[in-house]
């Protein structure tokens, strides 16, 4: 073990600068050492030292309270604090953990080989077993390669311990398989008589690059896999939201179709309604102009009873003559719809058309209530100017003068009766408001 002794008189020079910088202790019942300056508890002699040289702390006392060993159930993680714990369970969520410390508690004891010389190691006692556990004995040529890599002290005695230390590549490769095990920064501890020289091996500068660069390489292709593997599930979600919002759109649809078909149900059910409460003011006005009239109203049950035969006869009846009371409607009737998007100028028509009929009824000997001006201005906008307005006139009684000027009612035909339906057809067209409608 000649090539690693002057690590190890390193080291045990160190520890016996510790021991004389601290008091004398009784370690057979120290259970772990805490540093006076930061208060951390560290259960091994090596861990003092790594401590010490990576902090610059120098004032360690013993303790009798064990580092706590606190092991995941799930997956073997071994925390040392409360506070690792917390932080475990974060990245893992993992919380069910197991209380080894009093397993692994074991009393420290720091010793120094007497002779000080070449081949002097760190010796710690096992306590159970009786034996004196030192740290592996490796090549300090490849240790120091290793270190002039970039690879921490630890990692590297542990991989060229590990991979036999027979060569930079081994231990690298080491490494890189290992690089996730929870003990990668723990040195590991041997009995005395076990640890032996590794044979030298000494990388060439050109070889320790490209086993950097291996290594490197190495890393970089799995980061790669790693994320593929990352794209292909956000891939797998992205497809599984498409699904999710084609079948959101698919049943919106549906319920938008739905509710179009129960809208167009109600609007038939509402036009149902509208026509029905049309037909029921026909028959209202029909009632109301017979009681003017004086004539009777009508059986609605004689005319279900007769209907049939009334159906049956219609062939053989003669076509009778439109009445001067329905042609004066549909001339009303033509008015109306003709220029149905102006309800204030037809509505007006009927009352001048009332006001004529009604002066010739009340005043059927002066002439000037039987004559009216074509040309008139007034007359052209308020009658002349409608489609079926002068028809109307015509069917009560009034005629153009030869010159064609004038419509004039002689005195011998004018007829009440005539005149007493065309007021009656006009005062129901102009308030019954669904005329013309139908």
């Amino acid at each position: 073990g000649g090539g690693g002794g002057g690590g190890t008189q390193e080291i045990v020079c160190r520890e016996q600068a510790f021991l004389l910088f601290n008091h004398k202790f009784t370690m057979a019942t120290a259970l772990s050492m805490q540093c006076g300056s930061c208060g951390l508890q560290l259960r091994s002699v090596q861990e003092v030292q790594e401590h010490a040289e990576l902090t610059g702390h120098a004032d360690f006392c013993e303790s009798t309270e064990p580092v706590l060993n606190l092991v995941c159930k799930s997956c073997g993680k071994p925390c040392r604090t409360k506070t690792e714990c917390d932080l475990h369970t974060k990245r893992t969520g993992h919380t069910d953990f197991e209380d080894r410390t009093a397993e692994n508690a074991k009393p420290i004891l720091l010793e120094s080989k007497p002779d000080g010389g070449a081949g002097g190691t760190a010796v710690v006692v096992d306590s159970e077993k009786g034996a004196d556990m030192v740290a592996p004995e490796v090549n300090k040529q490849l240790l120091e390669e290793m270190e002039g890599m970039g690879f921490p002290y630890i990692r590297a005695v542990r991989s060229l311990y590990f991979s036999g230390a027979s060569s930079i590549e081994g231990a690298v490769n080491w490494i890189v398989e290992h690089e996730n095990d929870p003990d990668i920064d723990e040195m590991p501890m041997l009995p005395a008589k076990s640890t032996e020289g590794a044979s030298p091996h000494k990388l060439s500068p050109e070889e320790a690059a490209a086993k950097l660069h291996e290594l490197r390489e190495r890393a970089r292709k799995k980061k790669e896999e790693e994320e593929k593997q990352a794209e292909k599930e956000r891939e797998k979600e992205r497809i599984r939201i498409g699904k999710e919002l084609l079948e959101a759109k698919r049943i919106e649809e549906e319920n938008e179709r739905k509710r179009m078909i129960q809208l167009r149900k109600a609007e038939k059910d509402e036009e149902m309604r509208a026509r029905e409460k049309i037909r029921q003011k026909i028959e209202e006005d029909k009632a109301e102009r017979r009681r003017k009239l004086g004539l009777p109203p009508e059986d609605p049950n004689a005319i279900q009873h007769h209907s049939t035969a009334v159906e049956d006869k219609k062939s053989h009846l003669p076509i009778r003559p439109a009445t001067k009371a329905e042609q004066m409607r549909q001339c009303l009737r033509v008015l109306k719809q003709s220029h149905k998007d102006e309800e204030a100028r037809v509505k007006r028509a009927f009352q001048t058309l009332l006001t004529y009929v009604g002066n010739v009824v009340h005043y059927p000997e002066e002439e000037k209530y039987r004559k009216i001006r074509l040309s008139n201005a007034s007359f052209q906008e308020r009658v002349g100017s409608l489609k079926g307005a002068v028809q109307f006139l015509e069917i009560t009684g009034f005629e153009k003068d030869e010159s064609g000027e004038f419509l004039i009612l002689v005195r011998d035909r004018v007829d009440v009766a005539v005149l007493n339906a065309a007021g009656a057809e006009l005062n129901s067209a102009i308030n019954n408001p669904y005329f013309g409608i139908l």
